[in-house]
């Protein structure tokens, strides 16, 4: 394990890799994930048990800096200088003090300022000064614990962040990233007041001062819905629009850039246990629709990669499959028992993982609108499950067709398991019926769970187990002395998150021996990975 270059203050409970019964290593098929770094967050903050705040993290990879743009006079700072240095020097406080810090990015790391939120007025320019060198390309960790945004470089060894950003009158509780972003603001934030800012990461990054910069606010005091944000999400494609789920069942739609204050208020919901979608009355409301999916907390929501899907799961126990341009239930389901806290799509669209209170991970399909496998491995709620996309099936047959997916998943067990999910192995229909016939079957015998397709908008009741096939874990590993709350894949390493907001990143097999601990060396080798799409993880499982 690599240790911090520490001159910041480590967390009481920061060195979980040196606790009884932790390893900095677990083996798999391809050979050993080696710990490489960890991130945590300064001593003296509540933890979950008294703020109620389970860490989400959010992965968000900045592309180069866009050309430079008349901004207005509290926005970005000054971007004169075209030449980007290695090191950026930033301003502590009154100029007092000049502080240099090379983070793994190759940019510039200021010591953690706590920026308290407030007004969101006009900030003084005279306060932020400019920064003209600095860039901020690279891949950086977000994260929640308490009342605070973390943001932590990614690529370095520092375990500390380079800023944190604080709110005072409610906790941060879900948060998401679009790279692909047009007009700066990329980065959405949730409250646990129901409040949403929408604001740019790079000028986070470049502002030292005492407050969050720059930032779009929406839903104001609770003021279209004051329950809980429990998951936010970028529509992919959406051209800025953006949904925000609640605590009470609601969902809202957000078009970024209209402004957050007009009003926008929606029909009383007549039936409470039906779905329904209203628009709002005027043109310059924002939201622009709720979407009325269940009684009781949604506790995530995820797109499918082309943003043709929206998936939600909820206290309930169901997990929706929705056409979102369509605004129309296209299938669901429900657990075994309990609620379901996480989900997420495979990279095709093919296949839904959940996981919930029922210790279980079921695989759903999209071409059978069923559940095709259910696996047991957790001691207890699963919080988090993501595919492997970077992960290549050794047994690819060369058609192009995906014969083996890997996912992963966590749970307040503190254990990651991973899992193969082999086609051969599950019973499915084939593609094609038979003329005027029934589906016939891959694998396996009938069962009355395969008689039909179900019709468009059916939520369907948790089938047998028996005529589901069972898959078992491939690795089961405790990685955190804490509960976790979710996983990110990336090209090269896997990371796991607990509650109390501690992150650690494992490196993949074959990537150990070729890390350097030079930043330019991981700066290069980011630089070669396929385009980060966002990555998010956490739920708001530990919230009921």
């Amino acid at each position: 394990m690599i240790n911090s270059s520490s001159n910041g203050i480590m967390s009481s409970s920061s060195a979980n890799a040196q606790s009884p019964g932790l390893k900095t290593y677990f083996k798999t098929p391809e050979g050993r994930y080696k710990l490489q770094y960890e991130k945590t967050h300064p001593a003296g903050l509540l933890h979950y048990a008294h703020s109620k705040a389970v860490t989400q993290v959010t992965l968000a990879h900045l592309k180069d800096k866009p050309a430079p743009v008349p901004s207005a006079p509290t926005s970005s700072l000054s971007s004169g200088s075209a030449m980007r240095s290695a090191a950026a020097r930033l301003l502590g406080g009154n100029g007092s003090r000049t502080l240099n810090f090379v983070g793994g990015n190759g940019s510039s790391k200021g010591v953690a300022v706590t920026s308290r939120i407030g007004s969101l007025g006009a900030s003084s320019t005279s306060n932020s000064p400019a920064a003209s060198n600095f860039d901020g390309k690279g891949s950086y960790l977000i994260f929640n614990v308490s009342d605070t945004i973390f943001i932590s470089d990614f690529n370095s060894p520092d375990k500390d962040p380079i800023k944190s950003i604080h709110f005072s009158n409610s906790n941060p509780v879900c948060h998401t990233f679009d790279p692909e972003a047009k007009d700066g603001h990329d980065l959405l934030i949730g409250l646990n007041s129901g409040d949403v800012y929408s604001v740019s990461l790079r000028q986070q990054l470049q502002d030292v001062g005492k407050k969050l910069v720059g930032a779009q606010h929406y839903n104001k005091d609770g003021s279209v819905n004051n329950s809980r944000c429990t998951s936010i999400a970028w529509v992919p494609n959406g051209d800025g629009a953006f949904v925000v789920a609640h605590a009470d069942g609601n969902l809202y739609v957000y078009e970024k850039n209209k402004d957050g204050t007009g009003d926008s208020s929606f029909p009383v919901i007549k039936d409470q246990t039906q779905f329904s979608v209203a628009h709002a009355r005027s043109s310059k409301s924002n939201p622009v629709a709720r979407w009325h999916i269940c009684q009781g907390s949604i506790n995530s929501i995820a797109f499918s990669t082309d943003g043709t899907y929206l998936a939600t799961v909820g206290r309930d126990g169901y997990l929706r499959v929705f056409d979102y341009s369509r605004e129309q239930l296209i299938c669901g389901g429900k657990s075994y028992y309990g609620a379901l806290l996480c989900c997420a799509w495979s990279m095709d669209g093919k296949y839904i993982l959940t996981g919930g209170e029922d210790d279980l991970v079921q695989v759903w399909s999209m071409e059978d609108r069923k559940v095709v496998a259910w696996g047991e491995g957790h001691s207890s709620w699963v919080s988090g499950v993501a595919f492997d996309s970077y992960w290549s099936s050794p047994n690819n047959d060369g058609s192009g067709e995906n014969v083996m997916y890997r996912f992963g998943s966590v749970g307040q067990d503190t254990q990651l398991l991973l899992w193969d999910l082999i086609m051969d192995e599950i019973v499915v229909p084939l593609r094609r019926c038979p003329p005027g016939g029934s589906p016939t079957y891959s694998t396996g015998s009938q069962s009355s769970h395969w008689d039909s397709i179900c019709q468009v908008g059916t939520l369907q009741p948790a089938p047998s187990m028996r005529d589901v096939p069972k898959i078992s874990p491939l690795v089961a590993h405790r990685v955190h002395a804490e509960p976790l709350s979710g996983l990110i894949f990336t090209q090269e390493s896997v990371l796991t998150v607990c509650r109390e907001g501690h992150v650690k990143i494992w490196i993949r097999p074959g990537n150990a021996e070729n890390q350097s601990s030079s930043s330019e060396t991981l700066l290069s080798s980011s630089s070669k990975e396929k385009p980060l799409l966002s990555g998010k993880v956490g739920s708001s499982s530990y919230k009921q």
